[in-house]
C-alpha cells in the first residue's frame, strides 16, 4: 500500500511538473526543446496521410453507398457485430418492377417483351455493382481503415508519449539552470541525462513508426490499383449487358420512329449480331394461312402492310430484324427468293421471311 502510495505520489509530481513546463512553454518563460527538422517532417507527412486516407475513405463509402441512412444502418451493424439484413439495391428494383409490369402488360406483346428484357439486364446490373461493392469493401476500404484504426492509433500514442518525454526533459533543463548548491546540481544534472536518453530512445521509436508510412502508402498503392480494376470489371460487364440489350431491342419499332441521333444508330450497327444459319428451319405457317396473297403480292408493284408473327434476328446486313406483333411495309422484289420479301420499317429495309408475315387487308 505505501508503495502505491509513494507510486501515485510520484506520478502526480511528474504530472505537475509537465503542466508547469507546458505552461511556461507558452507563457514564454520557458525554452522548448525542438524536435529535429527529419522527425518533423515525419510527424507532418503522418498528418497528411490520416487526413486523405479519411477524406478518401468517406468519399468512397458514399460513391459505393449513396443513401447516408443506409451507410448509418451498416456501420450500426458493424459495430454490433452483426450482419446486416440482404436488401435488393436499385438497378435490381427497377428490373424487378419492369419484370412484374411486362408480365402484367403479357410477355406476348411487343412493350411487355421489352419491359422484361430491360428488366432482367437491370437485375444483371444490379448483380455486377452488388459484386463491386463487396469487391471494394474487402481490397480498398478495409486497409485504409485498419491503418487509421490499428497503425495510425499506435503513432499518436507513441507521438504523445514523446511529448510527454520532452516535458520531462525541458524540465529537468529548467532545474538545473535553477539549481544553486552543489548538491542540488549533482542530483539535477543525473535528471537530465536520464530524461535526456529516455526522450532520445522514445524519439528513434516514433521515427522508426513515422517511417513506416511509406510501407502504408506502397500498400494502399496496391489497393488503389485492385479498386481501379473492380472499377474496370463492373463498367465493362454494364457495358457488356447494355450492348446486349441493345442487340435485343434492336428490332423493336420505337427504336427506328424515336428522334435518337445517328451516332447510337451507328453504334448499334456496329454490334456483331448473333446469325442463324439460312438452313436453319423457319417456322411453318399458321393453320389456315393461305399463300394466295403472298403471289398475289408477288404480281403487284406495290406494298402491303404484314404483321410480324414471330420474332427474327437478321442473318445478315441485308436481312431486316423483326419483333412479334409489330406491322411492317412489305413488297416483291423481281428475282427475290419466293420465300423472302422486301420489308421496310421507317428508314430501315432488308428482306424478310414469308413464314414470318401475316398479310393484312
Amino acid at each position: 500500500m505505501d508503495f502505491n502510495v509513494k507510486r501515485l505520489a510520484a506520478d502526480a509530481g511528474t504530472f505537475l511538473s509537465r503542466a508547469v513546463q507546458f505552461t511556461e512553454e507558452k507563457l514564454g518563460q520557458a525554452e522548448k526543446t525542438e524536435l529535429d527538422a527529419h522527425l518533423e517532417n515525419l510527424l507532418a507527412r503522418a498528418e497528411c496521410t490520416k487526413h486523405w486516407t479519411e477524406k478518401i475513405m468517406k468519399q468512397t463509402e458514399v460513391l459505393l453507398q449513396p443513401n447516408p441512412n443506409v451507410r448509418m444502418e451498416e456501420f450500426l451493424y458493424e459495430k454490433l457485430e452483426k450482419k446486416a439484413p440482404s436488401r435488393m439495391n436499385n438497378h435490381e428494383l427497377l428490373g424487378q418492377s419492369m419484370i412484374d409490369s411486362g408480365n402484367e402488360f403479357g410477355p406476348g406483346t411487343a412493350y411487355g417483351n421489352a419491359l422484361i428484357k430491360c428488366g432482367e439486364t437491370e437485375k444483371q446490373i444490379g448483380g455486377a455493382e452488388r459484386e463491386f461493392i463487396q469487391s471494394s469493401a474487402i481490397n480498398f476500404l478495409t486497409p485504409f481503415r485498419n491503418f487509421l484504426e490499428g497503425d495510425f492509433k499506435t503513432i499518436l500514442k507513441e507521438r504523445k508519449l514523446l511529448q510527454n518525454k520532452r516535458l520531462d526533459l525541458d524540465a529537468a533543463k529548467t532545474r538545473l539552470k535553477k539549481a544553486r548548491v552543489a548538491d542540488a546540481r549533482a542530483v539535477a544534472e543525473q535528471e537530465l541525462r536520464m530524461t535526456q536518453s529516455e526522450f532520445d530512445r522514445q524519439a528513434e521509436i516514433t521515427r522508426l513508426l513515422l517511417e513506416g508510412v511509406s510501407s502504408t502508402h506502397a500498400h494502399h498503392l496496391r489497393c488503389l490499383t485492385d479498386f481501379v480494376e473492380a472499377q474496370t470489371t463492373y463498367y465493362a460487364q454494364c457495358y457488356q449487358y447494355m450492348v446486349d440489350l441493345q442487340k435485343q431491342l434492336g428490332s423493336f419499332p420505337s427504336t427506328f420512329s424515336s428522334n435518337n441521333n445517328q451516332s447510337s444508330v451507328n453504334a448499334a450497327a456496329s454490334i456483331s449480331v448473333p446469325t442463324i444459319p439460312l438452313s436453319a428451319s423457319l417456322p411453318t405457317p399458321l393453320a389456315g394461312q393461305g399463300t394466295s396473297g403472298f403471289a398475289e403480292l408477288r404480281n403487284f408493284s406495290g406494298s402491303r402492310k404484314a404483321r410480324v408473327l414471330y420474332d427474327y434476328d437478321a442473318a445478315g446486313s441485308s436481312e431486316l430484324s423483326l419483333l412479334a406483333d409489330e406491322v411492317i411495309m412489305v413488297s416483291s422484289v423481281p428475282g427475290m427468293d419466293s420465300d423472302w420479301l422486301m420489308g421496310e420499317r421507317g428508314n430501315q429495309k432488308g428482306k424478310v421471311p414469308i413464314t414470318y408475315l401475316e398479310l393484312l387487308n
